[in-house]
């Protein structure tokens, strides 16, 4: 199968040419016909796929073949992304496609000033790049108007359930036009993404093309057990160890990634580390560096897991384990590409064991453990398996009672060091579903 049998006009797949792109992916392969005939659709595929293909190609010829010149203020397409950086990587795929058509592209996002966008914004775009806070800001203003709007695409929807985006979701449905196409590509699709898909699109076409939920099988991932306090001295160990060269790493909290930066950079090793409370300019600037590697190591909040496209990004570290478990597989899915191997290992303590249990039952995998000599946990970390449960250690028989003496002395509950419970499990956070009311006002 080619990119030409698909129906693509002649000025992308000279860009596709020009890019390298020769055949196309699964996902591709079924997206990109069903968004040329109009469907509304509902693509789920793992990360690295090449799901912004899957719609942006369709979408620009359908934009290029079809409808009016955009009016002022106004864009013909909507892609609304979680976090800046996506919403950046998205825009930038778009406009190399896009590069021999007579379109306008332009990418929406806090974080910096609002005013040159409301001016990018006079002449209308055709496609228009957004996260969801700062669309609302520039309708609520007047910068931007979407009665021309035609599509709507939703990328990584999950994600934007994830970082509270409900609210924001609802209101962007109300000032849509009722009459559009609606996508949504995802890697993981949860119940919730699927009940508000149900609400959003009209009849939409389904699309898996992996199992859902399931990691890429080009990444190596496994679990090293160790003690909380000393996750930091076992990452130094391995890096030197395995000398690596370009690792990604991800934290749970924004003071997790700085205190791990520091002690990186106080051992005279080049670290940088990107997260929420950081300056737009500063984040995209370290993302810069560690792509062209000027910085060996690169600690990031999840706020990265989404928007990073590094070419051959060999490791991917997990300092922590994330909460919420759909995010271990876009944690991992930025290694193992289009193709090439990767490897993921995860450093985990003992009171991260649910989230563990949660990883594995998610990925239908039990992960392999493998302890690092002078490393072993003294709070061992339970078993688990892919059915979501954590296997206790069987208790250790009694002893039989000793007869003689002056009686026994009450020396107090001793416990050994294995038989230390892990902390109570961290509780996932409850996600809202925007519940949009499409029926008819009653009358007052």
């Amino acid at each position: 199968m080619t990119f030409a049998s698909l129906g693509l006009i002649e000025p992308l797949l000279r860009a596709l040419e020009t890019l390298g792109y020769q055949t196309p992916t699964p996902v591709q392969a079924q997206a990109i016909p069903a968004v040329l005939a109009g469907r509304d659709l509902m693509a789920a595929a793992q990360t690295g796929t090449g799901k912004t293909a899957g719609f942006a190609l369709p979408l620009l010829q359908l934009l290029t073949m079809e409808g009016p010149k955009v009016a002022a203020n106004s864009a013909r397409a909507l892609i609304l992304c979680p976090t800046r950086e996506l919403a950046e990587q998205v825009h930038a795929s778009v406009a190399e496609y896009a590069q021999h058509l007579p379109l306008t592209t332009y990418a929406v996002y806090g974080g910096v000033s609002i005013n040159p966008q409301m001016m990018k914004l006079r002449k209308g775009v055709d496609i228009l790049v957004a996260t969801p806070g700062r669309l609302i800001d520039l309708f609520r203003q007047n910068a931007l108007k979407l009665n021309q709007l035609q599509t709507l695409v939703l990328d990584e929807a999950d994600r934007m359930l994830d970082l509270g985006f409900s609210e924001e979701l609802a209101n962007i449905y109300r000032m849509l036009p009722k009459k559009r196409q609606t996508l949504l590509f995802s890697a993981t699709f949860s119940d919730d993404i699927r009940l508000l898909a149900g609400q959003m699109l009209n009849d939409p076409l389904s699309i898996e093309v992996s199992p859902r939920n399931v990691a890429a099988n080009t990444v190596k991932q496994w679990v090293v057990p160790v003690d909380k306090k000393r996750k930091a001295e076992l990452f130094v160990h391995l890096m030197r160890k395995g000398r690596w060269k370009q690792v990604l790493v991800f934290a749970k909290t924004r003071n997790g990634v700085d205190a791990l930066v520091d002690k990186l950079q106080g051992l005279g090793i080049n670290a940088d580390g990107i997260h929420g409370d950081k300056p737009q300019a500063t984040r995209q600037r370290a993302l810069d560096r560690f792509k062209a590697s000027d910085v060996q190591i690169l600690v990031a909040t999840d706020v990265a897991a989404r928007g990073l496209d590094i070419e051959d990004l060999p490791l991917v570290v997990n300092f922590d384990l994330p909460i919420v478990a759909e995010d271990y597989i876009h944690r991992i899915g930025r290694t193992g590409r289009a193709g090439n191997t990767g490897e993921a290992i995860s450093l985990v303590c003992a009171d991260e064991v649910n989230m563990l249990s949660a990883i594995e039952m998610l990925t239908r995998q039990t992960l392999t453990r493998n302890m690092e000599p002078d490393f072993e946990p003294e709070h061992r970390v339970p078993d688990t398996d892919a059915s979501g449960q954590v296997v206790k250690k069987p208790k250790k028989p009694k002893k039989p009672k000793t007869s003689g003496g002056g009686g026994k002395r009450n020396l107090g509950k001793w416990v050994d060091s294995g038989d230390v419970a892990p902390a109570e499990p961290s509780i996932k956070p409850v996600r809202k579903v925007p519940v949009f009311n499409t029926g008819p006002r009653k009358k007052k």
